[in-house]
Formats: C-alpha cells, sequence, structure tokens
C-alpha cells in the first residue's frame, strides 16, 4: 500500500506554508536592488507582466501537478510518466545543496540580530563583517571553521529539523501560521521607521522614478522574468511537495495567484524600506542615492548596520528588527527547502519521517559546516550562482518543455485544476506554459552561458570555478540519475491514484 500523507489542516495553512516558502531573505535585499537597476518605477510593468505570464502559471502548474499526483517532486513526476522521474529527484538535489549554505545565511543574521543589543559591528561594520565576523580567506581556501558562525549554525539545523520531525500539520503549518504573521508585523515596524527618517523621500524617488526608455531594453524584461522565477520558489520542488499535502478539493488556482501575489506585496514592502534607509544614508553622507546602493549580503550585513549605526535614537531596537526579520524570513524559506529532500527519501526508500529527517537533514547540516569555514564566503557566492542560474532555471526550463512538448500533459493537468478552482483556466495559462516561458528561459540559459564562457565568474580562478560551481551545478543532474536508479518505485505506491483517500497521519 502507498504510504498515508500528511495533510495542512486548513486552506489558510498550505497559503500561510507557500507564501513562507516564497518569501525568503532575497526578497528583502534582491527585489529593490533589481528593480532600481532596471527602470525604477518604469520596471513594474515587466516585472508584473513577468508574475503573470510566467509566475503564477507556474506555481499552477506545480500546485496542479503535487495536488494531482499526491507525491513528493520524484514520486509526482514518476506517475506522471516514468521517464520524468529523474527531473523531480534533479529538482530535489538542487534543494539540497541550496538548504546547505541558505542555513548559514540564516546563522549570520541570527548572530546579527544579538549584535544589534549592542551594536557590536562598531563604525566600520563592513570591516567587521568581512574580517571580525566572517574572517573571509581566499578563495579556494577553507581555514578552519568559525566558532561563532558554528554555534549559530547549530541552533539553525536544531530549530529547522525540530519544526520537520514535527509533521506536516504541527511542524510545518504551526510554525509558519506564527512566523509570516510575526515576519510581516516586525519588517512593518521597520519599514514605518524608515519611512520617517530624514532623507526617505529621496531613497523612495530614487527606487520608483520610472526611465521608461528601459522598457526597450530586453535585458530588464529578462531581468523581471528572473527575479519572478526565482522569488516563487519554483523549478526546485517546493511547491509540488506542498501542493501534495492539500485536502482534495482545494482551490489550486485560486491558491496560485494569492501566493503570488502576496510575494510580490512584500517584495514591494522591502523595497519601501530598504530605499527609504537608504535615502537616510545618502543624506547623513552628503552624497547621491546611487553611491550607497548595495546588493547581496553587503547591502543586509554591511550598509544596513552602517544605517543603523546613523539612526538618531532607538538604534538597538530597529536592528534586532531587521535582522530578526531576516531570521523569520530565512527560516520559513529554509523549512520548505529541506522538506522536498526530505519527503522524497521517505517515499522512495520507505522510512520514517524521523528517520527520513534525520538522515536528509543530517547529511545537509554536515555539509553546510562548508560555508561555516574562514572561506566560506566565496564557496557560498559561487555555489548560489552556479546552481540558480544552471540549477533552478535550467530545471525550470527542462520542466516546461517535457510537460508541455514531450509528454503533452498540459491538457489533463488544465483539466485537473479546472475541476477543483472557481477561476478556470483560459488559452493563456497554455500559451504562457509552452511558448512565452521556454522562450525568455531559454534566452535567460543562453545568455548566462554565454557571459560564463567570456571570462570565470567574479574573477574567481578557473579552477575554483570548476570545483565549486560548474561541479556542483553539473552534480546535482547527475545525482538524479542515481536516486532514480538507486531502487524501483514499489507498484503500489507508483500507481496510487489521486482519487485514494487521504488521511491525516502526522
Amino acid at each position: 500500500m502507498d504510504q498515508q500523507r500528511p495533510m495542512f489542516g486548513s486552506r489558510a495553512g498550505f497559503i500561510f506554508a507557500a507564501v513562507g516558502s516564497a518569501i525568503g531573505l532575497g526578497n528583502i535585499w534582491r527585489f529593490p536592488a533589481v528593480a532600481y537597476e532596471n527602470g525604477g518605477g518604469a520596471f513594474f510593468l515587466p516585472y508584473l507582466f513577468a508574475l503573470l505570464t510566467a509566475g503564477i502559471p507556474l506555481l499552477i502548474l506545480e500546485f496542479t501537478i503535487g495536488h494531482k499526483y499526491r507525491g513528493s517532486s520524484p514520486l509526482s513526476f514518476a506517475r506522471l510518466n516514468k521517464n520524468a522521474e529523474w527531473l523531480g529527484w534533479w529538482q530535489v538535489a538542487i534543494s539540497f545543496v541550496i538548504a546547505t549554505y541558505y542555513s548559514v545565511i540564516i546563522a549570520w543574521a541570527l548572530s546579527y540580530t544579538v549584535f544589534s543589543f549592542k551594536l557590536s559591528w562598531g563604525n566600520d561594520p563592513t570591516n567587521f563583517l568581512l574580517t571580525d565576523y566572517l574572517q573571509v580567506a581566499d578563495a579556494g581556501a577553507f581555514g578552519g571553521l568559525v566558532p561563532q558562525i558554528l554555534v549559530a549554525l547549530a541552533v539553525v539545523w536544531i530549530v529547522t529539523l525540530g519544526v520537520l520531525v514535527a509533521g506536516v500539520k504541527r511542524g510545518i503549518e504551526k510554525a509558519t501560521k506564527i512566523m509570516i504573521p510575526l515576519l510581516v508585523f516586525l519588517f512593518l515596524i521597520v519599514v514605518i521607521r524608515a519611512l520617517t527618517l530624514e532623507g526617505a523621500m529621496n531613497g523612495l524617488n530614487a527606487f520608483f522614478k520610472p526611465e521608461w526608455s528601459q522598457l526597450t531594453n530586453g535585458k530588464v524584461w529578462i531581468a523581471a522574468y528572473g527575479q519572478i522565477f526565482f522569488s516563487l520558489s519554483i523549478g526546485f520542488a517546493i511547491m509540488i511537495t506542498y501542493s501534495s499535502y492539500l485536502p482534495k478539493k482545494s482551490d489550486i488556482t485560486n491558491n496560485a495567484f494569492i501566493t503570488g501575489f502576496s510575494n510580490s506585496a512584500f517584495e514591494l514592502l522591502a523595497g519601501f524600506g530598504v530605499f527609504s534607509a537608504l535615502g537616510f544614508m545618502a543624506m547623513q553622507q552628503g552624497v547621491g542615492v546611487d553611491e550607497v546602493v548595495k546588493s547581496g549580503v553587503i547591502l543586509a550585513f554591511a550598509v544596513f548596520p552602517q544605517i543603523i549605526n546613523e539612526f538618531p535614537f532607538a538604534n538597538e531596537l530597529f536592528g534586532v528588527l531587521f535582522f530578526g526579520s531576516l531570521v523569520l524570513a530565512g527560516f520559513t524559506s529554509l523549512i520548505s527547502i529541506v522538506e522536498t529532500f526530505v519527503a522524497g527519501v521517505q517515499e522512495k526508500f520507505n522510512v520514517s519521517r524521523t528517520k527520513s529527517v534525520l538522515i536528509g537533514g543530517g547529511v545537509a547540516s554536515l555539509v553546510s559546516l562548508l560555508y561555516a569555514t574562514r572561506g566560506g564566503l566565496n564557496f557560498l557566492d559561487t555555489v548560489d550562482y552556479f546552481i540558480n542560474n544552471f540549477g533552478v532555471a535550467f530545471a525550470g526550463l527542462v520542466e516546461v518543455i517535457l510537460i508541455a512538448w514531450v509528454f503533452k500533459q498540459l491538457d489533463p493537468l488544465k483539466s485537473h485544476a479546472d475541476a477543483v478552482s472557481d477561476i478556470r483556466l483560459g488559452a493563456w495559462w497554455k500559451i504562457c506554459l509552452s511558448i512565452v516561458t521556454p522562450i525568455v528561459l531559454g534566452y535567460m540559459m543562453f545568455d548566462n552561458i554565454r557571459q560564463n564562457i567570456a571570462g570565470p565568474y567574479e574573477g574567481y580562478p578557473q579552477s575554483f570555478v570548476n570545483t565549486y560551481g560548474w561541479t556542483v551545478a553539473i552534480g546535482a543532474i547527475a545525482v538524479s540519475f542515481i536516486f532514480m536508479f538507486a531502487k524501483r518505485w514499489n507498484t503500489n505506491t507508483l500507481n496510487h491514484s489521486a482519487s485514494s483517500s487521504k488521511k491525516e497521519v502526522l
């Protein structure tokens, strides 16, 4: 008999979990920088177009696959077509890689939450981050573990694995129902405080000022699609896994629209907060906003501490709220990422949930020690770039091509979604997935490959990029076939239909 599947206790529980997986650390610092660099206020037009033609259609696709085939990503794809299982394991392998370094970024945020109580980063936050805290070594060097990162990392994994052992309803659903409202509440306080700062309007003007000429630049549209694709947790098994825990009559299409627009609303909120603070910082230094705009970890862990230092009052409180928000955003995403390979291992090898959590999560936590070394920032930067650009994006491209053109499953999936949803899918859904998305993602892949052939990423040594970039991205594909052939599915499990009854077992 097929394993009985856990279930979300309510539609709200699923929405909180899905939105939690989409709202991650990157939403807070990536979207504002991408929007600013690609036309400011004008960027919202291609961004909305990308959301409606790629983001939500892909969410509906993955929600439908999970809901119809009732399994983890590998099992769902195996039920869709016996030759598609490897795609599910590829997505799971991508999630595994992301979990190993994402946990370390949460550990940094946790450390900085503690540092905020005494503003421990001092007057030179960049030097504190790179020299005192991360103790960055040369690319390729390990340099030994950094104790304070190791302690925070241990806390991150204990909390994450504890939530996952508790199960879907008592663990994931309960945790996200607490974390997401608390995240929004804390970040709202951060944004409101930032909006009251002197110079905040200058920052918002820089953020929203439209450069309409940029709309004729193809790279701006590609950037919009890239932002939507990466921010919605599409292409690495999360949404398929979560939707497999939905009750049979859940409204798939409506859930996808709610998840997509909720994620975008939070990204816009992040833009308000980040650029209000950057406007304040620019005024304090007597420079233009463009001179203080950064992206990535430097914005979060170097620029923001500098902004916090310059606050006229309540510096410590603002620091705790900001970095506490990063911790909560990180936890909600990490829990969903780890759940993908926990569910895959549990179903493929027929082990208990606790054993699957300890095996999958345990191995991921050990690998994450690589990024807690003094060379960790270099490893993280390279692995993150390659697994996203040649893992997530490539897996998403292969997914839509196989489903739309090879297995020709768009019509059956559309019928399933329409049967349980108030909003019926029209021709736009099929056109987006069979034509628009493959063209855009295909061009993104071509452009990424072209750029990386031209020279090694970020000027790192080629040997370092080959070992920790290309090897990781290609290795994820190799692992997918190893797991596919490692063990045959139980016949009853593979043939188990979506019409079978589901009972809450966790």
